[in-house]
């Protein structure tokens, strides 16, 4: 199996796509907190949204899908440290990229107090939006969690696995080289994306814990296939294990609505307009 297909958090798109949306309407400002600098941008019509990227994904990256939602959503999109136009950071820890998220939550308190956005998270960015929305009750109107929060019941970084998952995340980290000053960089090396993805799944084994603390309604968007389509070894493992994660989770939180699609990881690249209808679509059920 091709390391490539092992895609645990994120990673880079194939292309751009979607860039004749016009961005003049955007507006775009900078949020300083904990020694980085957040950029934001804000745009589009209808419900507040917060679009929160994950690991090795930037607001470049989903690009795509944020001008999909602006048609009905009022969308808010930014990088967290050490990606695109932000910043970096003397650190890369889930409780820093969290606090990322709740400094631009705290922002748009600041600009719109009676307004609790949708908040939509994909892969790492989908675990940070249920630790936000579990600690500030009321803050969040609705979660969309796009291929992660997945309480699985295996860790996915195992020691049979490590050597694959540290070449494909060197070779990421390679790749990523080209990006440097551009919108779509990656500051992570390799060793702290490795680190970052550990920590991930002890933060998952205790995910249900946060979920018992969400009151509002939750909807999942989840892969078939996160790993790829590799027939046998790791890929079947993995895929194997993602699937077992979400079925725990309906089982024990059936409030919770999951969508499938017939993807993998890159899901949120690949799969923009299905997201986006799905999201629609949630927000109508909820209307009613």
């Amino acid at each position: 199996m091709s390391p490539q297909r092992l895609t645990l958090t994120q990673g880079q798109p194939p292309s751009m796509v979607g860039m004749n949306e016009k961005t003049s309407a955007l507006r775009h400002f900078t949020i300083h907190h904990d020694g980085v600098s957040i950029p934001v941008s804000r745009g589009g019509r209808g419900r507040t949204l917060v679009l929160c990227p994950g690991l090795n994904s930037t607001l470049a990256d989903l690009h795509e899908l944020a001008g999909l939602l602006r048609q009905d959503h009022d969308v808010v999109t930014f990088d967290l440290r050490g990606h695109g136009l932000a910043s970096a950071a003397d650190r890369y820890t889930f409780e820093a990229f969290l606090g990322d998220l709740a400094a631009v939550m705290g922002e748009l308190r600041r600009l719109d107090p009676d307004t609790a956005p949708v908040l939509v998270g994909y892969s790492l960015g989908a675990d940070l939006a249920v630790h936000y929305a579990a600690g500030h009750p009321g803050a969040v109107a609705e979660l969309v969690l796009v291929d992660g929060a997945n309480p699985v019941p295996e860790p996915f970084v195992t020691e049979a696995l490590l050597p694959e998952l540290r070449a494909m995340w060197e070779d990421m980290a390679a790749r990523q080289e080209a990006e440097r000053g551009t919108p779509r960089q990656v500051l992570l090396t390799a060793r702290e994306i490795l680190d970052l993805n550990v920590e991930i799944d002890t933060v998952r084994a205790e995910i249900l814990d946060r979920y018992e603390k969400v009151a509002c309604p939750i909807s999942m968007i989840v892969s078939t296939s996160m790993a790829g389509d590799g027939a046998g070894g790791h890929a079947q493992r993995l895929n194997q294990n993602w699937r077992a994660g979400i079925e725990r989770l309906v089982r024990e939180q059936p409030h919770i609505t999951a969508f499938r699609l017939d993807a993998d990881h890159q899901l949120v690249f690949t799969c923009a307009p299905e997201i986006a209808r799905i999201i629609r679509s949630a927000q109508d059920r909820s209307a009613r």
